[in-house]
């Protein structure tokens, strides 16, 4: 039989339960100060001075974005690989989610990445692409959203979504939640001019015309601070 009276090392130390608890929290608390301390400590990702807070329309479609799932199939982080980059454009940086609260980097793609497609596609193409996905994607998966095309947006709703921002630590003032629905109104005619020229009628506070002011706000700020980083190098 094996002698057991000359045990070493770490069976030693599990013999000693007080000891061996005592330096296992030691341990964990070293490693726990690791990860936490620098957390506490650094103020941020870098800022990005082309980065800014989204717009009260903007913010409406992302009440939407968040409200119909958009994020269970589509992400918004483009990886630092090279055939992430051909396709999406620049990978993303810390300082673009500046204003994402929360952020929306999802956790799979069923479709493609959203994070560069501000511009990407026409705001006709989007609102087709809603009502209908295999219409513009052939083949595509995606269920339809026609309701909102009908559904309307409520300044009011807004108006709290842009208050709980600034809580939150959003540079909104007092005159832009008071301003939201001239706001809302304003940037949505804009884009309702654009979809009337392509043939599709459409009202400023449509639902569908919030959640394309938004996706075509995507990647327009961050491309922007890259191109000038770039440029200043």
């Amino acid at each position: 039989m094996a002698d057991h009276t000359q045990e070493k090392g770490h069976r030693w130390l599990e013999g000693k339960a007080a000891l061996f608890a005592i330096l296992a929290t030691v341990v964990a608390g070293i490693g726990g100060a690791v990860e936490i301390i620098p957390l506490m400590t650094i103020s941020g990702p870098e800022a990005m001075e082309e980065v800014t807070p989204y717009t009260p329309l903007e913010v409406a479609g992302r009440d939407i974005y968040l409200r119909e799932g958009c994020y269970v199939c589509h992400s918004q982080m483009v990886r630092p690989f090279r055939s992430e980059t051909l396709r999406y454009g620049p990978w993303s940086r810390a300082g673009e989610y500046a204003y994402d609260r929360p952020f929306q980097l999802g956790s799979r793609r069923i479709g493609p990445d959203l994070h560069r497609v501000g511009g990407k596609y026409p705001d006709a193409w989007h609102y087709e692409h809603m009502q209908d996905p295999r219409a513009t994607s052939p083949g595509s998966v995606m269920p339809p959203y026609h309701w909102l095309h009908k559904r309307k947006v409520d300044p009011a709703d807004i108006q709290a979504s842009v208050r709980a921002l600034r809580t939150a630590g959003t540079p909104y003032a007092d005159a832009d939640i008071a301003g939201v629905p001239e706001a809302l109104a304003e940037q949505g005619v804009g884009i309702v001019s654009r979809l009337k020229d392509a043939g599709i009628d459409a009202k400023p506070d449509d639902e569908i015309i919030a959640l394309i002011a938004y996706l075509q706000r995507l990647g327009v700020d961050g491309r922007a601070a890259i191109k000038n980083a770039e440029a200043r190098q």
